[in-house]
């Protein structure tokens, strides 16, 4: 799910301004000190490497005077320094490279933890993905990141450097001629104007494109891990022609930048050839004339062209400023839509905090949805449910409970209500209202459909994190073993090495290795989602009853249709039914039944 991409991005106040909170917040975290130590190293090194340039201009002045006037002494003289201005400038841009390139990755290391820690806080991750409102997240947290460290420290230091040196050259250019400094400045200022006033379309359409490398690049991705499947279905060409529909994009988009990049490169290779003469031009006349040594010719032209280039670092640098503008909205809406989220109740209550919340009778609200938390019981007052897309009602005025030791299948045939009821239950629902009572996140276990197997070891599969070393191997391969999957523990090899789950495994292995975590989580509830889609009914039976042997109360979405043939009653004590009465044109109807010896008997 992708947002429309910005092609309005400016070089205005705002973009500044996120340049600076970024730098900012920097200096002031807990690596700050380290940060302006580096920072005030690399100014050192920059006023020695500028100092070092001053010195070279005049040594080379002489140099070539003493040339001109056949003066061996002399010219041996300045060929030594020129050596030793050489030597010294080489360890000073040595260092300087080195101390930048530490602070640059200090930077996108301090900046990618805070950015993850805050993408996976109060669950962000998801409501940006559900929300569509940020296109591409994961690659604002790797590319941009480090293009916005790098950039930004390179500007920085770029811009200082050239401040430094439009003041050490402003005297020398000024001493040679009054004419050749306001010639520089003159000649930078409609420099820099003219490449604004071509280029300025550039950042809007960097920004797409970086948009649209990773569209593509998703797509790529979705081949290589389904790979199977789309072999097996021979879903080929459907997939070719998304995939060329991402290149067409992206192509047609870079054209655009090719096409902006060559009228700007018009006028900036002509601006750059201009600038080699235009100091002689002036200074030229005055040797001829015989009021200036033959040397003056070239440091005029050093001069001016250090000092040029720092007037011009807008003419030299607006590709790379465009993109660089388009990281810095990137990177400041993304986090602007995380700041957004931590006003947003979802996040609450999957914190610790929110189990004292509940403890104090407190409670928290997702969307139009009170949740609150009990460890005795699962809970509906008044819950009515909508479809987050076009709003039509999924569950009208839910009323009921769930206490501890209660076993419930949630049948029916509206499916998107059982989804709904599922995420509401979880806090990743909000569109709806009323309230709903569960116990904490610690006490009532969420089961997905589709279990989520991650490339980790066979511990760290089953086992919380956190929790390694707190529960036994017996124990763990006690639980494989009551689920049949010693065939797995086999084929793994042992507990500590890491496998392709998704390809190791079937699907009903997938679904009973999630319930071996389920169980060694040992909660009071659990909230299964149609377990019974890749399991056989006898696996089905077989895991309802050891939860019921443990305590522990479960929930579970049934299968397609009403109620299946094969969600025996025989596991629940009550079926709560979600229908949508279509014929009526009244959707959002739920009845609950209690289930005495394997019948229905409705309240």
């Amino acid at each position: 799910m992708t947002s429309q991409p910005n092609t309005r991005v400016l070089i205005d106040r705002p973009t500044m301004l996120r340049l600076g909170k970024g730098i900012k917040s920097f200096l002031t975290s807990e690596v700050g000190a380290k940060a302006k130590t580096l920072g005030a190293l690399l100014i050192g090194l920059m006023f020695a490497i500028n100092s070092l340039n001053v010195i070279n201009s005049y040594v080379g002045r002489d140099f070539i005077t003493a040339i001109e006037n056949k003066n061996l002494k002399g010219f041996v003289l300045q060929a030594g320094l020129y050596i030793l201005v050489f030597v010294a400038s080489t360890v000073v841009a040595i260092l300087f490279r080195y101390v930048e390139e530490t602070l640059g990755i200090l930077w996108r290391e301090w900046l990618t933890k805070r950015l993850l820690e805050r993408y996976l806080d109060r669950r962000n991750y998801y409501r940006l993905y559900a929300s569509g409102e940020i296109a591409n997240p994961d690659q604002r947290i790797t590319d941009d990141v480090k293009a916005f460290t790098v950039t930004t420290l390179s500007f920085t230091l770029m811009f200082l450097n050239g401040s430094f040196t439009a003041i050490a050259f402003s005297g020398v250019l000024w001493s040679i001629s009054p004419m050749l400094f306001i010639a520089a400045v003159l000649y930078a200022g409609i420099g820099s104007y003219a490449s604004y006033y071509l280029g300025r379309s550039l950042v809007g359409l960097n920004y797409n494109q970086f948009d649209k490398e990773a569209n593509f690049r998703t797509e790529l991705i979705h081949v290589r891990e389904h790979a199977e499947s789309i072999a097996l279905l021979h879903r080929e060409e459907r997939l070719k022609v998304g995939l060329l529909h991402r290149l067409d994009e992206l192509t047609a988009n870079f054209r655009t930048i090719i096409k902006v990049n060559r009228n700007l490169g018009y006028f900036t290779t002509w601006y750059n050839y201009l600038a080699q003469i235009v100091p002689a031009l002036i200074v030229a006349p005055m040797f001829i004339s015989g009021k200036v040594e033959f040397g003056v010719v070239t440091q005029s032209a050093m001069a001016f062209t250090h000092l040029l280039g720092a007037f011009s670092l807008i003419v030299t640098n607006f590709q790379s400023i465009s993109s660089f503008t388009a990281v810095i909205a990137r990177l400041g809406s993304l986090e602007e839509a995380i700041d957004r989220g931590d006003s947003c109740p979802i996040p609450a209550i999957v914190t610790s905090a929110s189990t004292a919340a509940a403890t104090a009778g407190q409670s928290v609200m997702v969307g139009g949805l009170e949740v609150s938390e009990e460890r005795d019981q699962v809970a509906f007052q008044g819950v009515s449910l909508q479809s987050p897309h076009d709003g039509r009602p999924l569950v009208t005025d839910l009323t009921f409970s769930v206490p501890f030791g209660t076993r419930v299948l949630i049948s029916g045939s509206n499916e998107d209500a059982k989804v709904a009821l599922f995420r509401a239950t979880a806090g990743i629902w909000s569109a709806g209202s009323g309230k709903i009572i569960r116990p904490p996140f610690g006490e009532i276990y969420f089961l997905p459909e589709r279990p989520y197997l991650p490339h980790v070891t066979l511990r760290e599969l089953l086992v919380r994190t956190g929790h390694e070393h707190e529960i036994s191997d017996e124990r763990i391969i006690a639980d494989l073993c009551a689920l049949n999957l010693e065939a797995v523990l086999t084929r793994a090899g042992d507990l500590d090495t890491p496998h392709e789950w998704n390809d190791m495994l079937s699907l009903g292995e997938q679904q009973l290795i999630a319930f071996a975590r389920l169980f060694l989580a040992s909660p009071r509830f659990a909230f299964l989602e149609r377990i019974g889609h890749a399991l056989s009914q006898e696996d089905v039976d077989k895991v309802l009853e050891l939860l019921s042997r443990r305590s522990i109360s479960y929930l579970t979405t049934g299968r397609h249709g009403k109620r299946d043939r094969d969600d025996r009653l025989e596991n629940y004590d009550a079926v709560l039914e979600l229908d949508a009465v279509l014929e009526l044109k009244k959707d959002g109807c739920w009845h609950l039944s209690s289930v005495q010896n394997g019948t229905l008997v409705r309240y």
